[in-house]
Formats: C-alpha cells, structure tokens, sequence
C-alpha cells in the first residue's frame, strides 16, 4: 500500500493547529491560575473577573484591523509579530507585582493574539481548497480546545513544579519557539514554498492578487453581510468565555472540590470541546459534498450545535452532583463546539478576496462577548453567592444566537469576489 507524502499545505495546517493550542493556553491559563495568585494579589471576584475580561478589549480591537493586516501584509509578518507580542506578555505575566500590572499583562496578551485568528483565515483561504475550509476550521479549533482541555491540569502541574509565576514564564518560552518556526517555514504564496511540487499546485486555491493590485475593502456592504453572522458569533462567544474562565472556578467552589479535582473536572469539560470541533468541521463539509448547499452544511448545522448546547445546560442549574455537572457542561461545550468549523467557514464562503477581514469582523461578537460575560459573572457571583445563576443569561443567549442564525447566507457570496479584487476590476451590484 503506497504511503501518502506529508505535503507542504499540511504541514501549514499543523503549524495552524500548534498556534491555536498555545495562544488558547496562555489566554486561558489564568483561569486556572487564578486559585493561587487571588489570595497573594488580594484579590475579589469581581477584579478577578476584570482580570479575565481585560484580555477582551484589545482582542476586540484588533480583530477587523488585525484581519486587515494579514490581508495587506500576509500571514507571514503579522503572525510572527503577534507571536512575538503573545509570547512576551505570558512571560511578563509571571513578574506582575498587583492587580493592575496583571491587568497590562493581559490587555498586552489580547493585543499580540487579536489578529491572529482572522489571520489564520487568511492563510487557510491562501492554501487551502474552499471544500476543505469547514475542517479546515474545525481542526485548528479543535487543537484550541485541547489546549483548554490540557491546561488546567498542566497549569497545576508547573504550579507545583515551578510556582504559578513559573507556569507563565514556561508557556511564553513555548510560544516563542513556535513564532520562530511558522516564521521560517510559512510562505504567504504557497507557490513559492520549496516544499510544494507540481502535482500540489492543482489542489491550491487560485492566487490571491497581490495587497498593491486590490480595490479598497468595501466596509459598509461587507459589515451589513457579516451582521448577522457577527451576532451570531457573540451569542456563541458569551457561552465559550464563560467556560473557558469560570469552569474551573464553578467546580471549586460549587462543589467545594480542591485545586487538583476542579482541575480535572473542567478537563473533562473541555474535551467535549475538542470532540465538537473536529466533528463539526468535518461534518459540515461532509454535508456539502452530499448536498451542495452551504445553507445545510453551514447555517443549518450551527443551529444544531446551538440547540444543542441550550438542553445540555439546563441540568448544572439544579444537579448536586459534580460529575453529573461535569457531565453536562461537556455535552453543552460539545455542541457549542460544533459550530465552530461551519461558522469559521462562512466569512470564506461569503468573502473569499477579504477573508481575513470579514473573520475579524464576525470575531469581534465573540471578543466582545469575552469583555462582558467573564465581569458579569463575577459581578453576580459577589452580588448573590449564586455560582450557576449566569448560566441562565448564558442558555438565553444560546437562543437569541439560534434565531438569529436563519438570517446568515452563506450560499451568497460576496458582490466584490476575488475576481473583482484586482484593481480597477468591475464590481458586482
């Protein structure tokens, strides 16, 4: 049996999945730290939820300007940069001194990692065949998830090892090797990679014009397309931060299980995650291979996961055991997750020549979502005691995000396609 040769757009791939799982271990390990390193900062839950919030702001900022640039500049600088920039805060995060050189450590965390997911769209769209694009996503997220899944009992691990400031210096130092591969390795133009031989070059997407030969972003047109994708996307976001930053606490002190049990509980939560990625992913394109509609394999599918994810949660309002609640946050990850590979797919079924911009534009729901859900569940756990109260503002959202799904068009491609990108090419009305 001949054995299949690892080719260069699948070693991109995996360069794409080692980036997901490291910046979402050093935007999530401080959820778990945050056990050790409250007591020391004095700090309540209210600041520790600005703490996890603070991350947001400049990830919500960078997010349409962060996809502009790795559409103008490509892939290759802008993530480098960010890594660098990612990398270089984790480590600082391990000298932070108060609450508020925590809080500059994160907001520089948010700044290094805001593009780089609109970014990682981009260069998908640059080596990737848009039939692959919904597993493509679902892949890379699913990586991001097992990061979520290994981090908390890693973080304790180093925490025992190294101390919690050890753990950030360690995760940083980890980043920075990746920076320095994905930059002698990636090629913003496939074609020129060294690693790409003849027989690759038919399963390329067409080129991309080059960033001096395109027409200026159409903004308006592309932000009403991306609306209501984009709230979408912030109902879906407000249901993951408040898992990625409030798991770990909820098993502490909802069932007054130690460091080492909530751990391992919100892991087990986490891996539905994991599960509901790669299945969506590959799910979504299995559907539009047996379909040909991008409605059923994207919008329809979506709205499964959201369903889904709202009858899973209802049980941790009322259960007492954490197994069982760990049971039920897994199953409602699990089809949040699903989601995932189908809703990364759409801003490059709908806008191939910007797709960097129109996934920034559809992040920004989610990295709004990642400012306000984190500080709201604080603010209510100070203000009741009530640790599953915010799940409740979470499963409404759940379906606002569901209704709102009917009105994504993934079957309507932008008017200003790829091959209206080039400079002075006509637009479509």
């Amino acid at each position: 049996m001949a054995i299949r040769r690892v080719t260069a757009s699948g070693n991109v791939l995996l360069l794409l999945c080692m980036m997901y799982f490291v910046t979402y271990m050093d935007r999530v390990n401080v959820s778990t730290a945050a056990a050790a390193f409250k007591a020391e900062l004095g700090l309540s839950n209210t600041q520790l939820g600005l703490v996890f919030s603070a991350f947001a702001y400049p990830y919500l900022a960078c997010q349409v300007v962060g996809g502009w640039f790795g559409d103008r500049f490509g892939a290759r600088r802008t993530l480098t940069v960010c890594g660098l920039i990612w990398a270089g805060a984790t480590i600082l995060t391990g000298f932070v001194g108060g609450l508020w050189s925590l809080i500059l450590a994160r907001v520089l965390l948010g700044l290094g990692e805001g593009a780089t997911f609109p970014t990682a769209t981009r260069a998908m769209s640059s080596w990737l065949p848009g039939g692959k694009s919904g597993w493509a996503q679902g892949i890379t997220h699913a990586a991001a998830r097992l990061g979520n899944a290994i981090t908390p009992p890693f973080v304790v691990l180093l925490i025992s090892l190294v101390s919690w400031r050890g753990s950030f210096v360690v995760m940083g130092l980890v980043s920075l090797v990746w920076v320095a591969v994905w930059a002698w390795y990636y090629r913003d133009d496939p074609r020129t990679h060294p690693g790409v031989t003849p027989a690759d070059l038919p399963n390329l997407p067409p080129p991309r014009p080059p960033a001096a030969g395109r027409a200026p972003t159409p903004w308006g047109a592309l932000l009403r397309r991306m609306a209501p994708v984009t709230f979408v996307y912030f109902c879906y976001g407000w249901t993951l931060w408040t898992f990625l930053t409030w798991v770990p606490q909820f098993m502490l002190h909802a069932y007054k299980l130690d460091l080492k049990n909530s751990a391992l509980f919100a892991s087990l939560v986490f891996a539905g995650g994991v599960v509901g990625d790669a299945l969506g992913g590959w799910v979504s394109d299995a559907l539009l291979r047996r379909t040909g509609s991008l409605v059923r394999a994207r919008r329809d599918l979506v709205i499964l996961g959201m369903v889904g994810s709202f009858v899973c949660s209802a049980p941790v309002l009322f259960v007492t055991d954490p197994a069982l609640a760990a049971l039920s946050l897994g199953g409602a990850f699990f089809f949040a997750e699903l989601t995932i590979g189908p809703m990364w797919a759409i801003p490059m079924d709908i806008a191939p020549a910007y797709s960097g911009t129109a996934s920034g534009l559809m992040n920004s729901g989610s990295a709004l979502a990642a400012i306000l859900s984190p500080l709201v569940f604080g603010v209510v756990i100070d203000a009741t005691g009530n640790w599953s109260l915010p799940f409740y503002g979470t499963m409404a959202l759940l379906l606002a995000g569901t209704a709102a799904a009917f009105w994504m068009r993934p079957d309507q491609t932008f008017a200003a396609d790829a091959a209206a990108a080039w400079k002075g090419a006509p637009r479509v009305a």
